[in-house]
């Protein structure tokens, strides 16, 4: 072929093919073993150059612009990877395969031996001690860089690895595997395993700068759909509202305040049966007049479903009977799963039969009621972690496919809605894969504890995971579990919960405490919340602006500092401050009684106090403001026009 590079060696095929736009995809398979699915690159892929490959007695070369890969023959290793990107007219070396020292050292190239289909899979990269990694979705490790860091590649609740990382030597590797594994980006090597896998498969593309790279991703991944109006408003939710008189109730409280509100959320419980899909009609009787009525309000009605299902439900026999559920094969096809005092059973997404069944239910219970956003809770294998890789799926073992659950259930549902004729999908899911961005998946942590240790840690959790090609991300704000919902602390940690809000992609509050609404903390407390809300119906303009470009080019709307000033070092130590869009500076509070708190402007332009007009000159650190009506944002001053956005 004359993209695609391919090499034998042993019972080993390695290929190495052009994909997209300065982009390699890697391939390395023993035995000729067909690979269970293309996982997120299953997207055709154009090409933007001409693939140059070059064969020579020691090595081999392929190039796809500004990608460059050498293969080497090294020790009798006949496989040895040298990446290189592509500057000027030269070529500079960005990732090499591990090389060990001493020969007798070196362990088995590649693959392991499992079983006769999957193998434990290992591929190492030689560590670079100025390299910056950043991204793989959602995991607590304490800061933005993940340099040091090891993440176990499992999904749950309030952890959801996307296996796409951005280096600051300007590529980023997806690694396209979605089994249980583990990556370890340590002093002496970067380290991707797989616990279970038919093949090794890997996606590198580089560019000139971070834009270029989150572009070259999401173009062979997929791009978020078009951002609705109606999503870049305020969210109301909390676990949970009971009745549909309640959530009337709710809704006429914010046109009496003539407070804003774009969403009110259904949570779970509001079934029967768990399983049945369908709301109870003793809590919920006229579904559809409620999503009619609050619709000529001006708010959208989203609900949770699950996808665990009862014995007593009334589509449990009917998966049964079909094979529906996802199983494992040591407990003889019974394989219960405990919840909330409940033995229940898990529908299986990657199984065609389940999928139609769910997706029928869905639309006839929900879509055809006037709902037509959902919140995906869980979307992810709800076994105890432990039994993990004893599960099964109708596309294989959970040993290899794993991740697969959660983006397949996305698609699932991100089906059923285009087909029902819906044009604008944004789903809230509590985890995410690669490739969940193109099926309108918001990501949003689920059950953090409503800390200030948690809202600053899962405020750098949000810049990894929208550096990770999903760029809608929430966070529950206020934190969901909550001991301390009485005193002033948590009061204050509301107003900087909200302040912060403001800047997030999708502005929801969620919590597990008698009430949740902006006016039920105190009227010390309401004025603060209620400014914030304002303040973000103001920004929703420019809020749209910048989503645009993610559907258009997979440029997040909110990241780190680095990502605008590359040439600036300083910004990638900065983990407490972000950009919203190219222009906006903001610097939320993660402690209390703070009224100050250190700043970082970035060199390369003047910047503006949003609040007090003043000029500052970028460069420099110094001690800002914070007082409690609002938290330190700065305004580039060529974009000086938005400073009207932040007056009352």
């Amino acid at each position: 072929m004359k993209n695609k590079l391919i090499k034998s060696f042993d019972n080993i095929v390695f290929s190495a093919e052009s994909w997209g736009r300065d982009g390699l995809r890697i391939k390395i398979h023993c035995n000729n073993q067909k690979q269970t699915s293309d996982w997120a690159l299953d997207i055709p892929v154009s090409q933007e150059s001409q693939t140059i490959i070059e064969q020579k007695t020691d090595s081999s070369v392929i190039i796809n612009g500004k990608i460059k890969l050498e293969l080497t023959a090294i020790w009798g290793h006949p496989i040895m990877m040298n990446f290189y990107r592509k500057i000027g007219d030269e070529y500079f070396a960005i990732l090499r395969e591990k090389e060990y020292p001493v020969i007798a050292h070196w362990p088995d190239q590649y693959f392991k031996k499992s079983d006769d289909n999957l193998k434990e899979a290992d591929l190492r990269f030689e560590a670079n001690n100025d390299e910056h990694f950043y991204g793989m979705g959602a995991n607590e490790t304490g800061g933005v860089d993940l340099k040091g860091c090891v993440i176990d590649l499992y999904q749950r609740h309030i952890k959801a690895p996307v296996p796409f990382v951005v280096s600051s030597r300007k590529y980023g590797f997806l690694w396209n595997n979605p089994s249980l594994g583990r990556v370890e980006f340590a002093k002496n090597m970067t380290r991707w395993t797989s616990q279970g896998t038919r093949q090794i498969d890997f996606y590198i593309t580089v560019g000139d700068t971070f834009a270029d790279i989150l572009e070259n991703y999401t173009s062979v991944t997929g791009r978020a759909p078009e951002f609705p109006e109606w999503a870049g408003g305020f969210w109301q939710c909390k676990l949970r509202y009971h009745t549909q008189d309640e959530v009337l109730e709710l809704a006429k409280e914010f046109k009496r305040r003539e407070l804003p509100v774009s969403v009110i959320v259904i949570d779970y419980y509001h079934w029967k049966n768990f399983g049945d899909w369908k709301a109870d009609k003793n809590c919920w009787p006229d579904l559809a007049g409620l999503a009619k009525t609050l619709k000529e309000m001006g708010i959208k009605l989203m609900i949770s479903p699950w996808t665990l299902l009862a014995p007593e439900g009334e589509n449990y026999e009917w998966m049964q009977k079909n094979n529906a559920f996802t199983f494992r094969p040591d407990m003889d096809n019974d394989d219960p799963i405990f919840f909330d005092k409940q033995i229940l059973r898990q529908y299986d997404p990657t199984n065609p039969v389940a999928a139609t069944r769910i997706k029928e239910a869905w639309k006839r219970n929900y879509v055809d009621n006037g709902i037509d956003i959902f919140w995906l809770d869980p979307c992810d294998d709800f076994h105890e972690i432990a039994d993990y890789d004893k599960v099964f799926y109708h596309i294989g073992p959970g040993v290899e496919c794993h991740s697969f659950y959660v983006t397949q259930h996305q698609k699932n549902i991100y089906e059923m809605l285009k087909e029902s004729g819906v044009s604008e999908v944004c789903n809230i899911v509590r985890n995410a894969w690669a490739g969940s961005q193109r099926y309108g998946a918001c990501l949003a942590p689920h059950d953090i504890e409503s800390s200030w240790k948690h809202m600053e840690e899962y405020f750098k959790v949000g810049l990894n995971v929208m550096m990770s090609g999903i760029a809608w991300w929430n966070c529950d704000i206020g934190g969901f579990h909550t001991k301390d919902y009485l005193s002033d602390d948590f009061k204050e940690r509301m107003i900087r919960y909200y302040q912060w809000g403001v800047f997030m992609p999708v502005f929801r509050t969620h919590g597990f405490r008698p009430h949740n609404e902006p006016w039920t903390f105190g009227d010390e407390v309401y004025p603060y919340l209620q400014e914030a809300i304002m303040l973000r119906e103001r920004l929703r303009p420019y809020l749209m602006e910048q989503m645009r470009l993610t559907s258009e080019r997979g440029i997040p709307a909110v990241r780190p500092l680095f990502f605008d000033f590359e040439d600036d070092e300083k910004c990638y130590s900065i983990e407490n401050e972000a950009m919203f869009g190219a222009d906006i500076l903001f610097a939320p509070i993660f402690r209390y009684g703070a009224r100050d708190r250190k700043i970082y402007l970035p060199e390369g332009c003047n910047w503006i106090d949003a609040y007090t007009g003043k000029l500052l000159t970028g460069g420099r650190e110094f001690t800002a403001s914070a007082p409690l009506n609002h938290i330190p944002v700065y305004v580039r001053e060529s974009a000086e026009s938005l400073l009207k956005l932040f007056e009352k």
